[in-house]
């Protein structure tokens, strides 16, 4: 059994044809049970790192483990299956904002063609509780849906067979804030009561105060800030009945928030740092 959902050492990443690389040296083991938020500015190396746990690029300078598993090698996967209840358990899924783009999912196919063809009457029980969650009408046609309500096709699609490792990808920022706030419940419940744990790389931070275990903050691709969600993040009380928040910073491991109940501010003052903004 594997001790680390992920388990990551001196990851070295540079894409074919580049000389810098787009990850350096980087070190992660993420827990079972747990929800990992991933912060960085555009091009930080975060949708990178998620890629390349997902077995989407191939890394051959340093250590990736997914669930105990190389997640590029089909000998991996093979074995995954074996062990996980005859592959009614994915190892990972990843989930990016790319899908949307795809030509099959601007054509005129029904919604319940789509999720028949991946299975929804195996995990029919698990696929009705995401239809209600995400509000998902199977009389729905593909090309005459919004953005948003695509985006809730695709998240049902790929949350319909449970996983080990979730890996999202700024995946949820078509969707309502409704929809949203029901989805990371769902997600919360799901590492609560099942051997998983999710990644979610996000711009989006209204609404997690209260969601992550770690939250990595990566910079150039490298990370720069490891904090322990319990122990290391604090939430103070303030008077003001409006306020974008204050943050201070305690050393390099404590963070104190003021005045929301948010970690957008812990975001916009990292951020800002990392591109020498002052306030």
């Amino acid at each position: 059994m594997a001790t680390y959902a992920v388990d990551v050492e001196n990851l070295t990443y540079t894409f074919p044809g580049k000389t810098g690389p787009a990850l350096k040296d980087v070190t992660i083991q993420i827990p079972w049970h747990t929800r990992t938020l991933m912060v960085g500015s555009n091009g930080a190396g975060k949708s990178t790192l998620l890629k390349l746990l997902s077995g989407k690029h191939l890394c051959l300078n340093g250590k990736i483990l997914v669930n105990g598993l190389d997640p590029f090698s089909p000998l991996s996967m093979h074995e995954a299956n074996a062990d996980e209840a005859n592959g009614d358990i994915q190892v990972s899924t990843y989930l990016g904002t790319e899908w949307c783009h795809m030509n099959i999912i601007n054509r005129d196919i029904g919604v319940l063609e789509l999720l028949e063809s991946i299975g929804l009457s195996h995990f029919q029980e698990r696929g009705d509780l995401l239809c209600d969650i995400l509000e998902i009408d199977l009389e729905w046609r593909m090309h005459q849906l919004s953005d948003g309500q695509k985006r809730r096709v695709q998240l049902v699609m790929g949350l319909l067979k449970p996983w080990r490792v979730l890996l999202l990808d700024e995946v949820t920022v078509d969707l309502d804030v409704i929809a949203r706030s029901r989805l990371l419940d769902f997600l919360k419940l799901e590492t609560e009561t099942r051997k998983c744990s999710v990644l979610y790389a996000t711009h989006i931070f209204d609404g997690l105060a209260k969601w992550p275990d770690c939250i990595y903050h990566i910079k150039d691709g490298s990370l720069i800030n490891k904090l322990d969600y319990k122990n290391d993040v604090k939430f103070t009380v303030s008077n003001e009945e409006y306020s974008d928040g204050d943050v201070s910073f305690k050393g390099d491991s404590k963070v104190s928030i003021s005045k929301v109940n948010s970690l957008h501010p812990l975001a916009l003052a990292w951020l800002k740092r990392d591109n020498n903004i002052e306030k």
